[in-house]
C-alpha cells in the first residue's frame, strides 16, 4: 500500500476511536449512570480528562493530517516532484508522535484509575478510595465496600477499561504512522498525483 493510502486508512480508524474516547470520558462524570450533586464523588482521574484531551483533542490533528495525506499536492518544490509529498509525510510523523503521547497519557491515566479503583462513600460513611493495588479486580465481593454512588465500581471499571483499550490501539496506530511517515519521507509515496504530468513512482 502507498504510504499516503496507509496514512489515510490510519486516520480513518483514529476518528471513531477519538469519538468513543471522548464519550467514555464524559460518561465518567455520571458515576453509576446518575447525575451527582457533589463532585467529590468523582474520582481524581476523571478530572485529568484522559479521554477528552489525550485520546480526543490531541488525536484530532494527527487524524486530520493522516486523512489529508492521500490528496496532498505532490507537484513538489525546487524542481523535485516528490519534495511536497516527502515533506507532508515528514510532517505526519511529527503529528503521529503528538498523537502517540496523547494516547499514552490517556492509557496511563486509565491504568492508574483501574488500579486505584473509584472514589465512593464507604460502609463507614466516609468518602474515599476503599481499594488498594487493584485488589477488587480479582475479588468482586470487595465491591460492596462502595455504598454510593450505586454501581460506581462496575461503571468506572468498564469506562476506564474502554479508555485503556482505545489509548493502546491509538498508540499502536500512531507508532505505525511514525514508521510509515519515515518511509514516505525517505522513499516518497508510491505514486504522484499526476499534476506535474507524472503518474509513476516518486
Amino acid at each position: 500500500m502507498c504510504t499516503g493510502g496507509c496514512a489515510k486508512c490510519l486516520g480513518g480508524t483514529l476518528i471513531p476511536l477519538m469519538v468513543f474516547g471522548i464519550l467514555a470520558n464524559i460518561l465518567l462524570f455520571f458515576p453509576g449512570g446518575k447525575v451527582v450533586d457533589n463532585n467529590e464523588y468523582l474520582s481524581k482521574e476523571v478530572w485529568y480528562f484522559g479521554g477528552i484531551l489525550g485520546s480526543g483533542l490531541l488525536m484530532l490533528l494527527p487524524a486530520l493530517a493522516f486523512l489529508g495525506l492521500r490528496n496532498n499536492d505532490c507537484c513538489g518544490c525546487c524542481g523535485n516532484e516528490g519534495c511536497g509529498k516527502r515533506f507532508a509525510m515528514f510532517t505526519s510523523t511529527i503529528f503521529a508522535v503528538v498523537g502517540f503521547l496523547g494516547a499514552g497519557y490517556s492509557f496511563v491515566v486509565s491504568a492508574v484509575s483501574i488500579s486505584r479503583g473509584p472514589k465512593c462513600l464507604m460502609n463507614n460513611n466516609t468518602l474515599g478510595y476503599p481499594f488498594h493495588n487493584g485488589d477488587y479486580l480479582s475479588d468482586e465481593a470487595l465491591w460492596s465496600k462502595c455504598v454510593q454512588p450505586e454501581n460506581v465500581v462496575s461503571w468506572n471499571l468498564t469506562l476506564f477499561s474502554i479508555l485503556l483499550v482505545i489509548g493502546g490501539v491509538q498508540m499502536i496506530l500512531c507508532a505505525i504512522q511514525v514508521v510509515n511517515g519515515l518511509l514516505g519521507t525517505l522513499c516518497g509515496d508510491c505514486q504522484c498525483c499526476g499534476c506535474c504530468g507524472g503518474d509513476g513512482p516518486v
